[in-house]
């Protein structure tokens, strides 16, 4: 019997020094629940935190496949207790925060190989998404990641790198990103399909601005990304309708599908009064795989 892909559309961050929140969002819409012990947690709090979302991670019977936990930098004091604080739960995955280039996610397929096996989890079973821009190394090595273990997703950030280039602002006063943001977003685009991983767009920080992530959610889609990260719950479903194709879309997608398997080996073909070739076609299969009928 063939596995069903993982929805990879929305991913909804929670603090994991919160139990409500972390059940808030694991018992929602979103596809992927990310329990954060980076950010979302001070210093003091780590030890706490590991603990909660370890428990939580336990008293959960199912559902683990779709509950991801963003670590602390791999190159960082903190990386390694939360890995051997949360794997006895078995997350379904883990979001490496910072990521500098391949090395930082081979260093980390070696911790987890050691704690699934220490665990008795399957080898291997435990995926990876990487936030690849937060730091200005890493933006020279987005293109280095492709046949990494466990790599399914990569993400990019505009907040720590601004930090880390000692930028005031990341966007111009048109509220759009400035150029070595989109340049940022650009280079995680191209890395994740260079690397057969799903491309994940930052977040909206605005989350009372719906209307402007509905917008940015379809222009992104529209870009090439897969899904989004989220800061709100209320955002969660605005994303998932954002990056699951329309009815029309399925059906112009599938006319085009068999419109070209009746004629095979042909490069272009009359359609409603234009002419496609075949990255139409590429484009049409790619959305039914979007919708799950490819």
């Amino acid at each position: 019997m063939t596995e069903t892909p993982l929805a990879m559309r929305s991913w909804l961050f929670a603090p994991g020094d919160s139990e409500r929140k972390m059940e808030k969002c694991v018992d929602g819409p979103a596809d992927i629940a990310l329990l954060d012990l980076e950010d979302a947690v001070t210093v003091d709090r780590k030890d706490a935190a590991r603990t909660m979302v370890r428990e939580f991670l336990q008293g959960r019977e199912s559902g683990h496949e779709r509950i991801w936990i963003r670590i602390n930098p791999v190159d960082g004091p903190f990386a390694v207790d939360d890995l051997a604080a949360i794997m006895p739960g078995r997350p379904g995955g883990i979001m490496l925060p910072k990521a500098r280039g391949r090395h930082d996610v081979e260093r980390l397929d070696h911790y987890l190989t050691a704690l699934e096996a220490a665990n008795g989890i399957e080898q291997a079973s435990t995926k990876v998404i990487a936030l690849v821009t937060e730091v200005a190394e890493a933006m020279f090595t987005t293109g280095d990641y492709a046949g990494l273990p466990r790599l399914v997703a990569m993400t990019w950030g505009a907040e720590d790198l601004a930090a880390d280039i000692g930028a005031s602002t990341n966007r111009g006063p048109d509220g759009n990103y400035e150029p070595t943001f989109e340049l940022a977003r650009s280079l995680c685009l191209l890395g994740a399909t260079k690397a057969g991983a799903v491309p994940v767009d930052t977040i909206h920080g605005d989350f009372r601005d719906l209307d402007g992530l509905r917008d940015r959610a379809a222009r992104v889609r529209s870009q090439g990304y897969r899904g989004m990260l989220a800061i709100h719950p209320a955002q969660v479903e605005i994303i998932n309708e954002a990056f699951t194709p329309s009815e029309e879309e399925i059906a112009t997608a599938r006319e085009i599908v068999d419109l070209f398997a009746a004629n095979p080996g042909v490069g272009a073909i009359g359609y409603k009064g234009g002419m496609l070739d075949r990255p139409y076609l590429v484009r049409a299969e790619t959305v039914l795989r979007l919708a799950g009928l490819g």
